[in-house]
């Protein structure tokens, strides 16, 4: 379609120019020109000579210059002449026609539309007319996974996941920030589990032959396109909630947060006045850390005496003591599910609190 575009504007413009000029792609084959006797002709090496030359190229009576579009050189135009109009000419004709290409490609390209939509930079209205336009499937399934990269290297993390998922007919890769890259991974009858395996796959991969450290949120699976911005939504939300409650993950699934997405909901006026209603004054704060991780461990093996003691190479009795004495400080018996309930809760909005992010 953009070789119609090129086409289309260079036949306006034809015979205002007086000289043959056209438009190459990343292959070296012309593919719109003024003389259409030339359209399919191939000129071998001009890309690769170009990237030595500075900016401009002379070569058998013509003029040669990148057509840069989206920081990308896939184009080149060519002017007939090699003396200084056609250089001024092959200027000229790399600014419009690289404009023109931007506008196209934010109008009608795949990849410019869904980042529109996952930014819900378009109408609920507008979604469904230009799906339809661009020929997307109204029952695909998708799911989107936010990369976030922590560190710098020398190839950017856009090219990076590109790299990963070169089919831009099903896969869409959106840079959304310098360090922020979206996966929009079209799925078909995965499992939670195998999207989260495969996330840990990408985070594997760009470890080890990028040296990039990443996290990686994961949102629902949605169907179509109108809820890709609530999926992009929950992506972030899982990032920044996984940064308070599963700081030593680097993979967080949406569906996975649990109370920790309702926590990170509540205002912070509401948390405060919980724990104040919860503990007695400074009876958290009075809990040492040996304390606490003894409250973990006994919540990981489901409120177990013996099971905790066990793991935790301790004499029974020495648990039992060391829960008295958590609920002579702070009125819980961790014994009892609903106290102990309380108290978890307690736990992570304090968490919450003292980590809490910057909302977006």
């Amino acid at each position: 379609m953009a070789n119609r575009l090129f086409q289309n504007v260079i036949h306006q413009m034809k015979d205002t120019v007086g000289c043959v000029v056209g438009v190459l792609d990343e292959t070296d084959a012309v593919v719109a020109c003024s003389d259409l006797r030339r359209v399919g002709d191939m000129i071998p090496g001009i890309h690769e000579e170009l990237s030595f030359a500075q900016g401009v190229l002379h070569q058998d009576g013509f003029t040669y210059r990148y057509l840069t579009v989206n920081n990308r050189n896939d184009f080149v135009i060519m002017v007939e002449g090699e003396d200084a109009a056609a250089d001024n000419l092959s200027g000229l004709l790399a600014v419009t026609f690289g404009n023109i290409k931007s506008l196209y490609d934010e109008r009608y390209d795949k990849s410019s539309f869904i980042k529109n939509v996952i930014l819900d930079n378009i109408l609920q209205s507008d979604i469904y007319i230009k799906s339809k336009e661009m020929h997307f499937d109204s029952d695909t399934t998708r799911v989107i996974l936010l990369i976030k990269f922590y560190n710098r290297t020398d190839m950017l993390p856009f090219e990076m996941v590109q790299s990963m998922f070169p089919d831009k007919n099903t896969d869409y890769v959106i840079g959304v920030g310098d360090q922020d890259i979206v996966l929009v991974k079209e799925v078909t009858n995965e499992e939670p589990e195998e999207i989260e395996e495969l996330a840990a796959s990408i985070a594997q991969t760009l470890n080890a032959d990028f040296y990039s450290k990443v996290s990686i949120g994961i949102s629902t699976i949605v169907t179509g396109l109108k809820d890709l911005a609530r999926a992009y939504k929950e992506a972030r939300v899982a990032l920044e909630v996984g940064k308070v409650f599963d700081t030593e993950k680097n993979i967080i699934s949406y569906e996975n947060l649990g109370i920790g997405r309702l926590i990170y909901q509540l205002p912070t006026t509401l948390c405060e006045i919980f724990l104040q209603e919860v503990f007695k004054k400074g009876s958290l704060e009075s809990l040492d850390r040996d304390t606490l991780d003894t409250v973990q461990r006994f919540f990981e093996y489901n409120l177990n005496v013996s099971e905790t003691s066990r793991n935790l190479f301790v004499h029974r009795n020495t648990l039992v003591y060391r829960l008295e004495k958590i609920r002579k400080i702070t009125g819980l018996d961790l014994r009892n599910f609903d106290q102990a309930i309380t108290f978890k809760v307690a736990l992570m909005v304090k968490k919450y609190l003292t980590n809490k992010p910057t909302k977006f």
